[in-house]
């Protein structure tokens, strides 16, 4: 009987198909590249260059839209309202998200196997199932249109969190506590002491990711943010993108000033991603 050979077996195809999918993320990406190059050159164009010159390079420099964002639209307050949300959202997901992923994978308790489905099955369910619930609970606790009210949403959507945590979690050795436990540390202070500097590559991945979640989610503050005062930078964009014609120099600032922390923290933090998508996936 002639042996049956893997179609990606041969070395030759393995090679073409390696070819395929990196010519794909270069297209990929040079696309990305030149729509963020345009944003950023538009938003250095005054008005008239907008209109008749609009995928050129700029004849002249402007920062003008800049000035009447931080000036006149107080981009400042919306820009202090998203990186509140940010920290308060990360890191209440992150110090949740890791006891309770330690919890479920150093210890023996009734309902564990419940209790990891529940939280996998949050992987499956999106929060706008949710909404109206959610919603009412919110009014009722007057955490409706606070800040902390959202940053408590953001921290429940910790599914992927537990789920990276735990696999990274099983995989550190038992005799690290155990030795630690001889020495009379507690359950916490292993836990913050040891394990917790231990899963730093897990910790960058969880943070980046979900920083990028947060920074430019809309659907969450559009619904539970409603009162200027507390208004998010994506939402100010959907007031410009309101009446696009009018404000549309305006548009592409304020999609400069979002990101920007993005751009940073992905060039600062990229291999981190990785290492820390390795660890918590293969790890366990």
């Amino acid at each position: 009987m002639k042996k049956y050979k893997h179609p990606f077996s041969d070395s030759k195809s393995v090679k073409f198909t390696k070819n395929i999918i990196s010519g794909l993320f270069i297209i990929y990406t040079s696309l990305a590249l030149v729509l963020i190059g345009n944003t950023a050159l538009s938003s250095i164009k005054n008005r008239g260059d907008l209109i008749n010159n609009t995928f050129g390079f700029p004849k002249s420099f402007t920062l003008d839209h800049y000035k009447v964002l931080f000036v006149e639209e107080h981009f400042a307050k919306y820009f202090f309202n998203s990186s509140i949300l940010v920290i308060m959202g990360l890191s209440m997901l992150v110090f949740f998200a890791s006891m309770v992923a330690y919890g479920l994978s150093r210890f023996e308790f009734k309902g564990k196997r419940g209790c990891r489905a529940y939280f996998l099955m949050g992987l499956m369910f999106p929060i706008q199932l949710g909404i109206l619930p959610i919603f009412v609970i919110l009014t009722k606790l007057h955490l409706n249109n606070t800040l902390f009210g959202v940053a408590l949403l953001y921290a429940s959507g910790m599914s992927f969190a537990v789920f990276v945590f735990s696999n990274f979690f099983k995989g550190v050795p038992w005799e690290l506590s155990e030795s630690a436990k001889i020495d009379g540390a507690t359950e916490f202070q292993i836990f913050a002491k040891i394990i917790i500097p231990i899963s730093k590559p897990v910790l960058f991945t969880i943070g980046i990711i979900n920083f990028v979640g947060i920074w430019n989610d809309f659907f969450i503050p559009l619904v539970f943010l409603t009162k200027s005062n507390v208004r998010t930078l994506t939402l100010a964009i959907y007031t410009y993108m309101s009446d696009f014609l009018a404000t549309w120099h305006l548009v592409f600032a304020a999609v400069v000033v979002v990101l920007i922390p993005i751009i940073i923290v992905f060039v600062l933090f990229s291999e981190n991603i990785a290492e820390g998508l390795a660890n918590g996936a293969v790890k366990g």
